[in-house]
């Protein structure tokens, strides 16, 4: 076969199509091979029949990029390659993968010539066709090779910036795209408590909520999943009439990439204690049968009488409040992990590329991305003195809101942990002395004081 196509791409899935037809459309033809293809009789993308018709297609030093799904798959598609990539071909893994496997494919396949590159893609099928956001790793070489196909594909954010950028060394796509993800659950956790207090709580109906999730979409929420939940409210079921939301089992289901971040976190000695409760209340979440007991046995949430457009208006602060905390303890999260695996994030480049084409988008994205330009050291976003006014401001809504909620006995596990990480990073003391003195007490662990330098330990029962 004639040498004629920019790249290769493994796996013909929703995805792997999306963004064939978008490299195609910009002017990067692709080459496709996937081992049982289900592709669409208006797929117009050029196929191959082997792996071999597939290498020989490409363009040298080729490129190949695997769209298939996370874990053993990943490994299987490389090896498959083995006998046809040549020295200074590149492997892309597209998929949702872990950081940890991206670095040993990394060093594995460094030791044979092949550069590989863990990229992070959000947006889902609609980015994917026509513009995702995307997080590439791996050697800073390799991408400058490809850059300009992967630039011209991905979202454009309203200044007109590509939304991909190199993140860094191994796995740092992959991590950058992970803590992404945890990210996105912690801001869909915070919507669905707003929504719960005031439907459940409040008695707004959903069409009602539509209207205040839309008008909040015209204002600092502005979001795209803010947009989507306005949308979301307003559909009606076809053969009820009723709207479809009621009619949706409340179990949300989860990836793993969630966990992932919360499990890094730990790992990293990060707080994230919104994306935390936003993990725990999907797994609380799975327990539908025992909690339908439960509402039986120990009653269930009360109704509020209060002025319902105060609510409203002190909910909103308390969103944003909340959005901007969580988003303060990922940036964090990276911060840290960067140090950990030498990566030298830069949040200021990182920020950018999530404004477009990803599920997180958000107009606060562009007062993140200027924060960090103006101070690329800040250790965190809360102490950015645009930051720090707007949620310094919100605080009493924020309260009441949290307040609210727990009087009625609705649960915000998320918005709730974003007040007490605000809290508790703004504590200049915390009981954390009395920990340590219990530590000492029952395991001789020692304690520093506040008034001399060393290491002490105190027999607390003579």
């Amino acid at each position: 076969m004639e040498t004629q196509y920019a790249l290769g791409i493994l796996g013909l899935g929703v995805m792997g199509r999306s963004l064939a037809q978008n490299f195609a459309r910009n002017g990067y033809p692709p080459i496709g091979y996937d081992p049982a293809p289900k592709l669409p009789p208006d797929f117009a993308v050029k196929t191959a029949g082997s792996l071999e018709e597939l290498a020989q297609a490409i363009e040298p030093p080729r490129t190949f990029f695997l769209m298939v799904p996370a874990g053993a798959p990943v490994d299987a598609a490389i090896a498959s390659l083995r006998p046809y990539w040549q020295k200074g071909d590149l492997i892309i893994d597209g998929g949702n993968s872990y950081f940890a496997d991206t670095e040993r494919r990394a060093r594995e396949l460094e030791l044979e010539g092949i550069y590989f590159s863990g990229m992070g893609v959000s947006g889902g099928e609609s980015g994917a066709l026509w513009g995702p956001s995307m997080m590439p790793g791996g050697a800073p070489e390799a991408w400058a090779r490809v850059q300009p196909m992967f630039q011209a594909i991905a979202a454009k954010a309203e200044d007109g910036e590509a939304c991909v950028a190199w993140m860094g060394r191994g796995g740092a796509g992959h991590y950058v795209k992970m803590v992404h993800n945890g990210i996105e659950y912690g801001d869909m956790q915070l919507i669905a408590e707003i929504y719960d207090l005031l439907h459940r709580g409040a008695g707004f109906s959903n069409l009602e909520l539509a209207e205040v999730f839309a008008a909040w979409n015209q204002r600092e929420l502005r979001s795209y999943l803010i947009e989507i939940t306005a949308n979301i409210l307003r559909r009606v079921d076809e053969p009820s009439g009723l709207p479809l939301v009621d009619f949706i089992l409340d179990e949300a289901a989860q990836k793993g990439t969630g966990k992932w971040t919360s499990q890094t976190a730990l790992d990293t000695g990060a707080a994230i204690p919104t994306i935390n409760a936003a993990v725990e209340s999907r797994l609380l979440s799975a327990l539908k049968s025992e909690r339908v007991i439960a509402a039986k046995v120990l009653g269930s949430a009360t109704q509020f009488t209060g002025d319902r457009n105060t609510l409203v208006a002190a909910a909103e602060q308390a969103l944003y409040a909340s959005k901007i905390t969580s988003y303060a303890q990922g940036l964090n999260l990276l911060k840290m992990a960067s140090r950990e695996y030498q990566w030298d994030l830069n949040l200021a480049q990182i920020v950018p590329v999530w404004r477009a084409g990803c599920i997180i988008r958000a107009a606060l994205l562009n007062d993140i991305t200027n924060a960090y330009r103006r101070k690329p050291d800040l250790p965190n976003l809360l102490l950015d003195e645009v930051f720090a006014q707007l949620v310094f401001s919100r605080q009493a809504a924020w309260r009441q809101v949290v307040q609210t909620a727990v009087g009625l006995g609705i649960p915000m596990l998320a918005i709730s942990a974003s007040l007490a990480y605000f809290d508790a990073y703004r504590s200049a003391t915390l009981p954390a002395n009395l920990t340590q003195a219990q530590r000492d007490y029952f395991g001789a662990h020692t304690y520093r004081r506040t008034d001399q330098e060393g290491v002490f330990h105190t027999r607390w029962e003579n």
